[in-house]
């Protein structure tokens, strides 16, 4: 057996393992998004093997797709993971606080497009160019999203033993990882020595991380605390501005009743 149909064989037996114990162990009702990624991503990494296997040819164009639906599915899962962090006050934020926080993660993301940009290897076709510019992009992404919570983890009340951090950390630090070997080639030829072993450190990384959530969602999640008083009343002034502009709308007339004044 080749080393690479080795390693693609032992990604997709971890994907599994995640899958299964996001099943045993519940996490699925709190997180269903990273659930659904997860499934997805076993179904298309089981597709991806046997493509390249059998219609080597048709491999780049499925591969694009995949890649489309993949971040799709990323930046909900963020958003997903945004929201959770916020659960212990959820019930007092406005409905539409959800979407504020997609809003707020488009944003970067458009942020850190650009800059994403000037990593981009040379002599690649456009259709790679535009492959290589979403991967950088949305790894950097979620580099921040981790780095966010991790910072910010005592007033957020989360630990390494919160689900949230454990998602995060393991995107986090696979995204690092892919992240400076991405920079690195970005100055290197493929012909160049060493340029595939780069690769091997990529692939051993994200082996890592799927292991990584097979043993942290195997642990018991310990019972999520309240926010620190001064989150909580920043949080709670937040919602509490929101309502009262809608309130201050509610009451006032419509323009009907004022034309009949």
């Amino acid at each position: 057996m080749a080393p690479d149909t080795a390693i693609s064989l032992a990604a997709v037996a971890l994907e599994a393992a995640v899958l299964f114990s996001l099943v045993r162990h519940r996490v699925f009702r709190t997180f269903p998004v990273f659930s659904i990624y997860v499934a997805w991503t076993l179904v298309s990494d089981i597709t991806s093997l046997l493509i390249f296997t059998f219609h080597p040819t048709a491999y780049f164009r499925y591969y694009l797709v995949e890649m489309i639906i993949d971040s799709a599915l990323q930046f909900t899962v963020l958003v997903e993971l945004t929201w959770s962090v916020l659960r212990p006050v959820r019930s007092s934020l406005p409905r539409a606080t959800i979407y504020v926080l997609a809003l707020l993660i488009a944003v970067a993301g458009l942020v850190i497009w650009p800059l994403a940009a000037q990593t981009v290897p040379p002599r690649l076709n456009a259709q790679g160019v535009l492959l290589f510019h979403l991967q950088e992009t949305f790894a950097i992404l979620r580099i921040v999203c981790f780095l966010v919570m991790a910072s910010f983890s005592q007033v957020l009340s989360i630990g390494w033993r919160d689900r949230e951090l454990q998602i995060a950390t393991g995107f986090g630090v696979y995204s690092i990882v892919y992240l400076l070997v991405m920079l690195q080639h970005s100055h290197q030829l493929t012909t160049d020595p060493g340029y595939h072993k780069l690769d091997f450190v990529v692939t051993i990384s994200y082996l890592g991380t799927l292991s990584y959530w097979v043993i942290s969602f195997a642990a018991k999640e310990q019972e999520r605390k309240e926010f620190s008083p001064q989150m909580q009343q920043l949080l709670l002034l937040m919602s509490g501005g929101a309502r009262a502009g809608r309130v201050a709308l509610s009451d006032l007339p419509s323009d009907r009743l004022r034309k009949k004044d």
